[in-house]
């Protein structure tokens, strides 16, 4: 079979089928789905936003188009209100340094702090942490958690004179405002239902990072093999397969199934055997049982 890496088409088509599904199912979870029965229109809508969320991944990839300008505007409308696309962009091509996977300071997705961070941390704090640290914590407490983490983090950028995460934030607004207009003025759901839409969207997303990487002393053992060929592997766009995308990040996301078939013993060599059969497998290994303790086991601010 050929490298699904090369002769990349002008336009994504498979992409582009997602984006459509994503926005259809968006619009009939908050309009007809919603009227008629609103726990219906809460999950479709749920669902949507997630997708949404994976396919933002995949334009910042660059991806349905050539041209990045063109993609962007496929992810224009916030539908899932909390992260400002450009700025997901700068912290996610950031994280994408493999060096520095589960730095507590330079890797922006790291879920680890400094030894030092954490002995200073109130013991209420602490708790919270511990509690997030399981797959059970990390969807109900994660999605609030990590947004105040990201917006003080962005916040302090701000106030030491960071534009580029200013601007990130200033086109978020019109962004937000197209979403805003729409639960506002079309959604037949109540304003409570678009918001617990949103956050169940973050909590799915949360099931996908929960273990994406983890702390080990060479950067080819920290990103995860998850073999999922359920819903969740397709709401994350086979993300999942992760070390396959960080080794192959301009490689669309239904061409990383047929790399990882066509190379499986390379990857699996390659990330030392980080490795999950399925979804199943993690939540009933994690589900109330922390993965990793909060500080990083193999890093110390001097």
């Amino acid at each position: 079979m050929s490298d699904p890496r090369r002769h990349r088409p002008m336009i994504e088509w498979p992409t582009l089928a997602m984006l459509m599904l994503c926005y259809g199912t968006f619009i009939l979870g908050t309009t007809w789905a919603g009227a008629v029965f609103l726990p219906l229109g809460i999950v479709l809508t749920t669902l949507a936003i997630a997708l949404h969320s994976s396919l933002t991944h995949e334009v910042l990839h660059g991806h349905p188009f050539r041209n990045q300008r063109l993609s962007d505007l496929t992810v224009f409308p916030a539908i899932g209100l909390a992260i400002p696309y450009y700025r997901f962009r700068d912290t996610h091509l950031a994280h994408h340094n493999d060096s520095i996977l589960t730095d507590p300071y330079d890797d922006p997705e790291s879920n680890y702090l400094d030894a030092s961070d954490w002995e200073a941390m109130p013991g209420w704090l602490q708790v919270i942490r511990r509690m997030n640290n399981t797959l059970l914590g990390r969807l109900v407490l994660g999605p609030a958690l990590g947004q105040v983490c990201f917006m003080a983090a962005d916040w302090k950028a701000i106030r030491a004179g960071d534009h580029a995460v200013l601007t990130g934030w200033l086109w978020h607004v019109p962004a937000l405002a197209i979403a805003v207009w729409w639960m506002v003025s079309v959604s037949v759901l109540p304003i409570w239902a678009y918001l617990l839409s949103a956050y169940m969207a973050l909590s799915i997303l949360k099931i996908r990072t929960f273990l994406e990487h983890q702390a080990h002393e060479r950067a080819r053992g920290r990103t995860v093999i998850i073999e999922d060929h359920g819903p969740l592997a397709w709401i994350f766009l086979y993300n999942s397969l992760h070390v396959v995308h960080h080794m192959h990040p301009k490689v669309a996301w239904y061409n990383l199934p047929v790399l990882f078939r066509d190379n499986r013993d390379r990857y699996m060599s390659r990330n030392d055997s980080y490795y999950f059969r399925s979804y199943r497998e993690i939540f009933s290994l994690y589900f109330l049982r922390a993965k990793d303790p909060v500080p990083h086991p193999l890093w110390r601010r001097k």
